[in-house]
């Protein structure tokens, strides 16, 4: 990590700041700390021993006032999210809620719904968003979607076209934004093939057919590849532009069009650092590489606000 080291030793106090935190919140859309330290505990396991998950750039998490995540998603299962948060939440010495924005059909499934809820994940609604940036609170919105966890293996890491949610909601409420980039997601269920008849039957956005899915029994076919996964947050930035913009299609377009080939160029350069999806991750170079990509590629950088 760059800027400051966090002792290891202490990611049960950051983790104990966290939920003492928000003991007392009263939430409307369902985040419940009871529930959400069980599953944490859970997705531990998989951050800590089966991803072994690594987070460059953690000091660029804002510890105060609102801020609009992003970056690129994938795994089939969105767990990338998941294992980001818990990085948060263990390892930062003052961790905060991130709101997630999550698809209707997992909010709505039985059993995982009220899990993503109790997190504090929410619906994939616009107003939802900007409401909470407007009171302060940190929201991550994966400008793919659905199509950046359904994208088939073969086109792993080739980003898919980015909504332009999360650019107008930074505009409309003079958020930052913050670029978390993650690469190990595109290989933890390798997707071979969407049987499309089958999701229109099921109502699903996809439906994954993988080296396991769904051809061992349950819960065999859902168990993960170890692919060893790093996150990389990069320092928040703010556009240049007035909250009015967000109403000009064409010019949210072009910022939109201009930071998705920055996240892709992220991307790939992170790839080239990578040994194998199955090694764990060089951190000085990934640090390295943080430092020297602080500020944006020049397509990006025109629409920033300079300091």
């Amino acid at each position: 990590m760059t800027g400051w080291v966090v002792d290891e030793t202490n990611k049960h106090t950051s983790r104990n700041i966290f939920f003492r935190r928000y003991e007392h919140d009263n939430d409307e859309y369902g985040f419940n700390p009871t529930s959400f330290k069980g599953v944490e505990t859970f997705t531990r396991f998989f951050y800590e021993k089966w991803f072994q998950v690594q987070i460059a750039g953690l000091e660029n998490i804002p510890t105060q006032g609102r801020a609009v995540f992003f970056g690129n998603h994938s795994g089939g299962l969105p767990v990338d999210g998941f294992l980001f948060y818990d990085g948060v939440i263990n390892l930062h010495p003052q961790p905060r809620r991130i709101r997630f924005l999550v698809t209707k059909f997992l909010l709505n499934a039985p059993g995982i719904g009220k899990m993503l809820r109790g997190f504090g994940a929410i619906p994939p609604d616009y107003e939802t968003a900007t409401k909470l940036l407007q009171e302060d609170e940190l929201v991550f919105l994966y400008p793919e979607a659905e199509k950046g966890t359904g994208k088939l293996f073969k086109d792993r890491y080739k980003l898919e076209e980015f909504h332009g949610g999360f650019v107008r909601a930074a505009l409309e409420t003079k958020a930052p934004m913050n670029a978390v980039v993650t690469i190990g997601g595109d290989e933890i269920y390798p997707l071979l093939a969407d049987c499309k008849p089958l999701a229109k039957l099921l109502h699903w956005p996809y439906f994954p057919l993988t080296p396991f899915f769904p051809w061992l029994p349950f819960p065999l076919c859902m168990i993960p590849l170890p692919v060893k996964i790093v996150a990389v947050a990069w320092p928040p930035f703010e556009l240049k532009y007035p909250p009015e913009a967000a109403a000009d299609a064409n010019l949210v377009s072009a910022i939109v069009n201009d930071i998705r080939a920055d996240i892709q160029a992220k991307v790939n350069d992170l790839l080239e650092i990578r040994k194998s999806p199955f090694s764990k991750w060089d951190m000085s170079q990934v640090n390295a590489y943080l430092r020297q990509t602080r500020t944006y590629w020049p397509r990006a950088e025109k629409h920033l606000k300079q300091p």
